[in-house]
């Protein structure tokens, strides 16, 4: 394209913008859907439930370890419709790029997108792409659209919360949020810190034999594990009360915490869910959890009780029993 960076020309919907979307995202994502070159995807749904779900993805450094803004964006889409209990299949991507952003770093991000769908089984079939003035954003943003069937038989409602469900985490917690953290501050630990960022697509699979003993999935994003918990007590309108010393979370993301005053329980994550599942298959669900490699840590974390409706409960490892409340405020900016 005789330039290293991109121009506002690149987003006029020219010949630079043909180029830019022929040389860059069709070359990684070509597939059936995408290579017409419509206004649109035409696509065929099999038989179900439709879910779509949305997210924009803002995230600095767009590159850290475990990850980059490219893979982020397809594990963030993908993650929440495997909440609802769909299939993913199909992801839109709209991009918004600064003038003079690298062309390299686009392509590097666009490579991630393609390789990361591909292992979820997913299809980038449309995507829009616009260009704003030097200053006016901050290198790239990028908005994913995914749309994903729920088979029937299984339904993941807060609704559905009964007292006495136990509440499971698929894996260590705080690991993205500490791994933003430390790439943005420069910090540096004996063992480091990588982000969790994972299209969880295995874990859909392995829970979707259980049906309905599954009641509602979730994933602890921004706000981490405690935000989550509470929206789900609120919902349900009952109470969740979780064993701190059975909360796993890595020694690196406790040392770190620790050390600058956060707590892990609110850092976010991005490859991990918690589950509320009946009490009868709680340990025939977390036996599967941990035959895959991205719930091996997955631990029963505590249980659904009736009170305090709408709050959290959390037993520590004095013995106390404290109340765990909702983030208030901005615990660390532009996560995701």
């Amino acid at each position: 394209m005789n330039t290293d960076r991109i121009l506002m020309a690149h987003g006029s919907g020219g010949l630079m913008s043909q180029r830019l979307i022929e040389e860059v995202f069709k070359k990684a994502w070509h597939n059936p859907y995408l290579d017409p070159m419509l206004d649109g995807a035409v696509l065929e749904l099999p038989a179900g439930k439709v879910v779509m779900s949305t997210d924009s993805f803002v995230i600095t450094p767009i590159f850290f370890p475990g990850g980059d803004i490219g893979k982020l964006s397809v594990c963030g889409t993908v993650n929440d419709l495997v909440a609802c209990g769909a299939r993913p299949l199909f992801l839109s991507s709209a991009f918004i790029i600064e003038e003079g952003f690298p062309l390299l770093d686009l392509e590097k991000v666009a490579r991630s997108m393609a390789a990361t769908a591909q292992k979820a089984g997913v299809k980038l079939v449309t995507g829009d792409t616009k260009v704003v003035e030097k200053g006016q954003a901050d290198g790239i943003f990028i908005n994913t659209t995914g749309i994903g069937i729920i088979d029937n038989g299984v339904e993941y409602r807060p609704d559905r919360i009964k007292k006495g469900n136990q509440i499971i985490v698929t894996g260590f917690v705080g690991d993205h949020g500490l791994s933003i953290l430390a790439q943005r501050e420069g910090l540096s630990f004996d063992t480091p810190a990588l982000s969790d960022c994972a299209a969880l697509v295995e874990t859909r699979r392995v829970l979707a034999p259980y049906g309905d003993k599954i009641k509602c999935m979730r994933d602890p994003t921004r706000g981490g594990l405690a935000t989550v918990l509470n929206e789900l007590a609120q919902q349900s309108q009952l109470g969740m009360l979780v064993e701190e010393e059975k909360i796993p979370v890595s020694s690196v993301v406790q040392g770190a915490c620790a050390m600058l005053g956060l707590d892990p329980l609110y850092m976010a994550n991005e490859g991990k869910m918690i589950l509320i599942v009946a009490a009868e298959s709680a340990r025939q669900i977390l036996a599967d959890l941990h035959s895959l490699e991205e719930a091996k840590n997955a631990a029963i974390i505590g249980e659904v009780i009736n009170e305090p409706a709408g709050m959290v409960l959390i037993n520590t490892r004095l013995g106390a029993h404290r109340i765990l409340g909702i983030l208030e405020g901005e615990h660390i900016p532009r996560i995701c």
